[in-house]
């Protein structure tokens, strides 16, 4: 039973701000994640975070997150524990087309509602030439496919594999830093300064929130049009349009994947060759998916693992200097030599 301070903490809240109801004892990266987002809000900025399992209590609070048994965006109830619950990204969102089908936890409830006016608030603050409606969607859907995808699988259990593809990737372990923050086995129960140890960990998960928005604003998304100019300019690279040159390195390959899509020119692009520093110039792979090792046609099969001299009376090409043993990448000190490498294992015959 709730105390009769919290009872009276949780009125004085009512009419000074808003409440944010979410459950008490050990906490979980999505419900952190979720009360995090919503402060970026104008409306939850100064919103009390209330924690507690108390349902007379929750029923006071403006929003609840991760506790309540209760679905309902009109009443602002988000959590997924029921089991009539079974929502995913790609059902509530239909319409941006997504690939995830991983059930939702309570993080990816709020940023599947809010996640855009979330963007909108962070980037209007630190990047405000980015709070333009196609950077938006675009890193709104990266947010998801790079943090939220992780914390919803991970929040419900979703086995990474089921068959050859994995589901979902780990790309951060923030769930499992978020636990860290909880209180130990054997400390006092029920855990001192837990509202103090909640906050520490919303402002740890929050800054690595925040940097993700900041880089995928600054530095992913601006990397669209060098990948765009390098697809229109394909044939004046090779006339086969197979080969594409960057006008400098950067995050290429889902806007390459995206761009492919749009102009229905999927599977075309095989080698990506660009400028890396002085006399090094690289020839890359473009892989089946971003992060495979699987390409669409890898460099000639018998310079892999080569180097050097030895590379260069083996290719025929000046200025070959390495081939990786899985052939994947190569390189060359010129961009003639490094196209080279690239039209000769665009003929190379198939692998067996």
């Amino acid at each position: 039973m709730a105390s009769a301070d919290t009872d009276t903490s949780i009125k004085r809240a009512k009419q000074e701000a808003l409440t944010i109801g979410t459950h008490d004892g050990i906490f979980h990266c999505d419900e952190v994640l979720a009360c995090f987002m919503l402060q970026q809000l104008p409306q939850y900025a100064t919103a009390q975070i209330v924690r507690t399992r108390d349902q007379k209590l929750l029923d006071q609070c403006d929003i609840v997150v991760d506790v309540g048994g209760t679905f309902d965006r009109e009443r602002h109830r988000y959590d997924h524990h029921q089991a009539s619950f079974n929502e995913t990204f790609r059902s509530l969102r239909p319409e941006l087309g997504s690939r995830w089908d991983i059930r939702l936890s309570s993080a990816g409830l709020v940023y599947t509602f809010f996640g855009e006016e979330v963007l909108k608030a962070i980037l209007g603050q630190k990047l405000p030439s980015a709070v333009n409606p196609d950077c938006v969607r675009a890193v709104y859907r990266k947010i998801y496919d790079g943090l939220i995808s992780e914390i919803d699988a991970i929040d419900n259990g979703v086995p990474m594999f089921e068959g050859g593809e994995p589901r979902y990737n780990i790309s951060t372990h923030l769930s499992a830093r978020v636990g860290s923050f909880n209180a130990g086995w054997n400390e006092p129960q029920p855990a001192p300064n837990s509202l103090e140890r909640f906050e520490k960990a919303k402002a740890y998960v929050g800054k690595e929130f925040v940097d993700k928005v900041m880089y995928y604003a600054e530095s992913w998304w601006p990397a669209r049009d060098l990948v765009s100019r390098a697809l229109a300019n394909r044939k004046s690279v090779h006339e086969s349009g197979e080969i594409l040159e960057l006008e400098q390195f950067c995050p290429w390959k889902e806007h390459l994947y995206q761009l492919e899509e749009e102009q229905n020119l999927s599977g075309l692009a095989k080698y990506v060759i660009y400028f890396n520093r002085e006399n090094d110039w690289r020839v890359i792979c473009v892989p089946n998916q971003p992060s495979s090792f699987v390409c669409r046609k890898f460099l000639a099969k018998p310079w892999r693992g080569i180097r050097d001299e030895a590379l260069e009376q083996l290719s025929g090409i000046a200025g070959a200097n390495f081939v990786h043993q899985s052939g994947f990448i190569g390189g060359n000190k010129t961009r003639e030599g490094v196209l080279q490498m690239a039209i000769d294992s665009l003929k190379a015959p198939e692998e067996k």
